[in-house]
């Protein structure tokens, strides 16, 4: 149900470093991806989240809670322990003395420590007329810098729905990029800021990440974090 045969760390290494994402194609399979998107009506899930209640844009999405489904619980630690060494070296780069466990298990002991219990694995459902706004995806103190969304629909079942990734770069505008994607492909980028070389050393980049409004049909999204919530 799912592939990581084409995850390279180096290729994704160089990704991230030089533009701010990388992709994987068909991470998850299509059967797999349809799947998750026929589960949105369970009740596997801890909390909904109405965006336009919150002015996060408009749309819902809903929160696993634990256990998560198998294909989940599989893919989150697999991820993790892949983009560990990157992670630590971001850390490095930008001076900082935190660093990652290799296993992901020893990462959530580490949220829990801090109060970070609550799943936060998602799915998200578009439809005409929805989007997400620009943000990022902070829940606590304890924080992994990488995260993965996965697209679960099909591009030809909508239009517009684009992900985007913008870049905030120190006395210069703004740079957005559109990430294309298609059914069961990852895109791996920052949670909140990554390293970047200048002129004088590596300094922050901030990113924020959403999606364009969609036109027509409807979209979902799986959106994998590797830290738990408060």
């Amino acid at each position: 149900m799912t592939d990581l045969a084409g995850f390279n760390c180096e290729a994704v290494r160089d990704g991230l470093d030089g533009r701010g994402f990388h992709i994987i194609p068909g991470l998850i399979a299509p059967d797999a991806c349809e799947s998750l998107s026929a589960g949105y009506e369970s009740d596997q899930y801890r909390s909904t989240i109405v965006m336009a209640r919150h002015g996060f844009g408009r749309g819902e999405y809903k929160y696993y809670r634990y256990p998560l489904p198998p294909l989940i619980a599989e893919l989150r630690p697999m991820l993790y322990e892949r983009l560990v060494p990157i992670a630590n070296g971001w850390q490095e780069a930008l001076g900082s003395p935190i660093r990652y466990p290799d296993r992901h298990e020893d990462f959530l002991a580490r949220c829990r420590a801090t109060g970070q219990t609550r799943p936060t694995p998602l799915i998200l459902r578009y439809g005409p007329g929805d989007y997400n706004c620009l943000h990022q995806d902070v829940y606590g103190g304890s924080l992994f810098p990488l995260q993965v969304a996965v697209l679960l629909s099909d591009p030809a079942q909508f239009s517009g729905g684009e992900f985007i990734l913008t870049e905030q770069r120190p006395r210069r505008q703004s740079l957005a990029r559109v990430v294309p994607l298609g059914q069961g492909d990852a895109v791996i980028f920052p949670v909140r800021d990554r390293p970047v070389r200048g002129s004088r050393g590596y300094y922050r980049a901030q990113h924020r990440h959403g999606v364009s409004e969609i036109r027509s049909g409807s979209r979902h999204t799986l959106g994998i974090i590797f830290h738990d919530a408060a």
